[in-house]
This record gives C-alpha cells, structure tokens and sequence, in this order.
C-alpha cells in the first residue's frame, strides 16, 4: 500500500495592504523555493509570471478575501496578514499567521491581540484619534524576513 501524498503547504497573502517590499520578499521566496504563493486582493496585485506565484481577485467588499482565504487555507500553510481577527480563524485551521511587520501570532498571543484591536476600534469610535501604523521599517522587515525563512526551511525539508 502506498503513503497518501503529502499535500505540498502553500503561502497566502492578505495582500490588500501588503507592503510592496513584503510582497517582493515573498515572491523571491516562492521563487527560490518553489511554493505555490496567492496574493488575494479585492483588486489587481501585479505579480511576477511564475507558475507558483497567483494574484487572486476578489470582488469589493467587508472581509471578502479574508474569507477567501480562510476558505482556502489549509493546517500548515503561511498565511501573511495585518488583520487580527483573519488570523485568529487561521490559527484556528492549525495555519501560520504571519504579519508584514514580522509579528508571529501564535495561539498563545491572538487573544490578547484580538483584546488590543476590540480596545483601539472602541477608542478610534469614541472619537479618539490613535494614530495609523508607522512606516515599515528595518527592524520589521528583519523579523518578517527571519521568521519566513525559518517557516520555509521547515516547509521545504
């Protein structure tokens, strides 16, 4: 009898604010590697023409590729988002969740972070201004380069 195939782990990017040098650093990545990476977008996200390497449109619309993606998403791939809550049901799906500022959420951390956001979008409707994020910088390009690269060495072995 022979072993089931193991179903290959794919990369998934929420990439309707995926910094661009992000989306850079991942399609080298699906590049040297040869995982299958998705950039899934509620419009147009340009792409190198690499078999592995898809740009997804989804209509406009509240979450709706955030639903794509946690529709699509299977346990052990890499899942890249800024969005809490699409990490918390990703997580949930036994996936990694990844942000573009190289926060690792695990489930140990998404319930305090899910807290955090719920506080601020509480705040931000009382009229408080808090702020967006500040610009990516070299310390968060590091960490995401350092946890992609230790999640690829994993995937690919």
């Amino acid at each position: 009898m022979t072993e089931p195939l193991k179903q290959a782990v794919k990369i998934w990017v929420d990439a309707d604010a995926c910094p661009k040098v992000i989306r850079e650093t991942l399609c080298r990545a699906a590049e040297r590697t040869g995982l299958t990476c998705t950039f899934v977008a509620n419009h147009s996200v340009p792409v190198p023409k690499r078999d592995n390497i898809h740009s997804l449109t989804v209509p406009a619309g509240f979450d709706i590729a955030d639903n794509e993606i946690v529709k699509r998403v299977n346990a052990g791939d890499l899942v890249i988002t800024s969005d809490i809550p699409l990490a918390d049901e990703v997580i949930t799906k036994n996936a990694v969740a990844l942000s573009p500022r190289g926060e690792l959420y695990t489930k140990d951390t998404i319930k305090a972070r899910l807290n955090i956001r719920d506080f601020m979008d509480t705040m931000r409707s009382s009229g408080v201004q808090t702020g967006g994020p500040a610009p990516l910088g070299q310390t968060e390009r590091r960490e995401f380069a350092n946890h992609l690269d230790r999640f690829l060495a994993r995937a690919t072995r």
